[in-house]
């Protein structure tokens, strides 16, 4: 997710005319403390942002609001999404698809979600493990599904193991009726549209006009009390 390239320049230099020679020496110091406040409050901003308008996101996603703060000699501070959250975030600032972890949207079915209704890591690998599933392609009375499927089993007639031979749990049992039916787990589709925007840049830009001037003003008020 590119991020935008916010100047406060103008205001700097507005500022620096109505400055006597002894405040100018401080300028460079307090801009440094102003653009770091300021800063903060834009990955607080941002990160509630992301907790508002995203539907119940992982701690992963809730804390991928990164800041790098101002120095006195490099007078320019960051705030930006980290690199792996990045990449499935970019669609909500900038439109197009899911981005997809794999070759196709896990959409999970009758199985077992995290608190933040995902699949937890680790799930598709073991239920590969298990003689009772298999993926691939199932014809039903709405057309072909594709997914993670579940077998019918009679656990009075064939007791499953798991590889370390213990009893598989978790079984697809067959009706008193001895009829079973494939159980789908998890379909498989294509990436679909991004409907959520979040608002990252005009956020961040609101943000920077809001507080920058009250942010300066503190810092320049500490630096001109602390002589630095």
């Amino acid at each position: 997710m590119s991020a935008p390239f916010i100047s406060v320049r103008s205001n700097v230099q507005q500022l620096r005319r109505k400055l006597s020679m002894t405040a100018r020496d401080q300028l460079p110091f307090a801009t440094a403390q102003a653009l770091t406040a300021v800063a903060k409050i834009v990955q607080t901003g941002e990160t509630e942002q992301l907790r508002n308008k995203l539907k119940n996101p992982s701690p992963f996603t809730r804390n991928s609001v990164g800041m790098r703060g101002a120095r006195k000699s490099n007078q320019e501070a960051m705030v930006f999404i980290k690199d792996q959250a990045a990449r499935y975030l970019a669609p909500y600032e900038t439109g197009g698809e899911h981005v997809l972890n794999g070759r196709a949207l896990l959409n999970p079915k009758d199985i077992k979600k995290n608190a933040y209704g995902q699949l937890s890591r680790g799930t598709l690998a073991r239920l590969k493990a298990r003689p009772d599933i298999f993926i691939g392609k199932v014809k039903t009375k709405r057309g072909i599904v594709n997914g993670v499927w579940q077998r019918p089993v009679d656990p009075r007639r064939v007791t499953l193991l798991t590889g370390k031979r213990k009893k598989l749990r978790g079984l697809n049992e067959v009706m008193d009726d001895k009829r079973g039916h494939l159980k789908l787990l998890i379909r498989f589709g294509d990436a679909l549209p991004v409907e959520t925007h979040l608002g990252y840049h005009e956020l961040a830009a609101a943000l920077v006009n809001r507080h920058f001037n009250r942010e300066m003003g503190r810092a320049l008020a500490k630096a001109l009390a602390s002589g630095r």
